[in-house]
């Protein structure tokens, strides 16, 4: 051996050991026995850089390498009681030791036999690492990992691997459990919102074996946080449609299938999941399109977006389309996640200049199909934008005829529940737009024009002559 047996070793034991290493450097097969311990991996593999947080555990395989003493340097594996077996030294417990602590225990125990040892432990191939995930998560549940070249795995990647964070997620208090010594536990809070806007690395926690990871539902959700979430690399994946619901002011309310949209990436911001140079978000304003766009009754100022959280409870945003329309406001076009169910209300009231604007809006249907029947000049059915008026939709369909009765029309509006309204609206064209006398239309509302009385006294004395016209037509026969 190249390095000197300690001094505190007793004169016998010194001179047993020196014997029976001489009789085992003699024979090179007793040498090999002694070298070939279970315990060690042959062939050796090249070391994985880690950081210094990373605790050995079992399962572990590790090189050693003791100076000047190559023969008891190798590559072993932590066995399932967190110890080395080691030559020479025996068992040397390492389990939950940073690697420069394992260096300095293995240290301590050759220091019985060699003089002043230095040991270096580098890890070559980690065991297992198991983290549950529960929460706020698209696939809750425990994930197995590996390390990968040069760090442990973090806690944004393995909220990736389950499958990314929905967007009823509290950013701000996601919680890491990790176990500590006496079966006890420790809990760190972590800010991803602090991490997502400003790019605060130290958020991204290193995890270790065992870890836990809680993501709870925010009590209240905000718009800005479901646009940071959604525009992340912590979004739930979009490859699939979207299940949701609309219901209310829309032209087809009921279930849809919403597909994922390209939108571009400077639109949007943020470092979502990309195709190409596109970010997919299906929102509000897509939903509504699917939907055969807003009614004219439409009150786009207080539109829910209603969620259910894995938990059970049920959140619920505020959207303000008229602040998209108006101020440009992109955060009220909320995206969406599975589930949610969006809500459009009725409008109590509608001035023409809200109408106007709804009638411009990317939402709103690009035509409406309104019968009108009757006294006019060109009767059927008539293509129309949205918000046309009953005084607008007889003049497209050419006005009034000689044999119109003027002063009134009658009004049929077939209702979501299968009821029909129908009322005797009188006609002033110069009345503006007014839901009693000059109502907004909507898809499949009816107009009909009635005959004057004039016309429909001619049109019963027509019926009356009708067969004498015939009888007398026998006489021009003998003329």
């Amino acid at each position: 051996m190249n390095r000197q047996l300690s001094k505190p070793m007793n004169r016998w034991t010194r001179s047993s050991f020196l014997i029976a290493l001489s009789s085992v450097m003699a024979f090179p097969a007793i040498a090999q026995t002694l070298r070939a311990n279970p315990a060690v991996l042959r062939p050796a593999a090249s070391p994985i850089s880690v950081d210094q947080g990373y605790l050995l555990g079992a399962g572990d395989k590790i090189k050693l390498d003791i100076f000047s003493v190559p023969e008891y340097s190798g590559d072993y594996q932590v066995l399932a009681d967190g110890t080395l077996n080691l030559p020479l030294a025996g068992s040397v417990t390492v389990q939950d030791l940073s690697l420069k602590d394992a260096s300095a225990a293995i240290s301590r125990k050759l220091s019985e036999w060699l003089t002043r040892p230095i040991v270096t432990v580098s890890l070559l191939a980690s065991r297992p690492i198991n983290v549950a995930v529960s929460g706020e998560v698209t696939r809750p549940g425990s994930y197995t990992t590996t390390l990968t070249e040069g760090g442990i795995p973090t806690l944004t990647k393995m909220l990736q691997l389950a499958g990314g964070i929905s967007q009823s997620a509290d950013l701000q208090r996601v919680q890491v459990v990790r176990r500590s010594g006496r079966g006890g536990t420790q809990t760190r809070t972590v800010d991803l919102r602090q991490l997502l806007r400003t790019g605060d690395i130290s958020q991204d926690l290193p995890l270790r074996d065992g870890d836990s990871i809680v993501v709870p539902a925010a009590t209240a959700v905000n718009v800005d946080d479901a646009n940071l979430i959604a525009s992340s690399s912590l979004a739930v994946s979009t490859d699939q449609p979207l299940r949701i619901i609309v219901a209310g002011e829309v032209n087809r309310p009921g279930p849809h299938s919403i597909q994922s949209e390209a939108v571009p990436q400077a639109q949007i911001g943020g470092t979502a999941p990309t195709v190409g140079n596109k970010v997919q978000v299906p929102t509000v304003t897509r939903a509504l399109q699917i939907a055969g766009g807003i009614t004219q009754s439409a009150n786009i100022r207080d539109i829910e977006v209603r969620r259910r959280t894995n938990a059970g409870s049920e959140q619920v945003l505020k959207v303000n389309l008229f602040e998209l329309l108006q101020a440009g406001d992109s955060r009220q076009d909320v995206p969406l996640q599975e589930g949610d169910r969006v809500i459009v209300p009725t409008a109590t009231t509608l001035s023409p200049a809200d109408a106007a604007i709804l009638a411009r809006a990317s939402f709103s249907p690009d035509s409406i199909a309104v019968n009108v029947v009757g006294e006019v000049a060109k009767p059927g059915l008539v293509q129309l934008p949205p918000n046309t008026t009953l005084n607008q939709a007889l003049l497209a369909a050419g006005g009034f005829n000689a044999r119109a009765k003027k002063r009134e029309v009658s009004f049929l509006r077939l209702n979501p529940n299968g009821t029909v309204d129908r009322r005797d609206i009188a006609i002033n064209f110069n009345q503006g737009i007014n839901e009693q006398s000059n109502p907004p239309l909507r898809n499949n509302d009816t107009i009909v024009v009635g005959k004057s009385g004039l016309a429909g006294i001619g049109d019963t004395l027509g019926t009356i002559f009708a067969p004498l016209s015939g009888f007398l037509g026998i006489f021009n026969i003998f003329r």
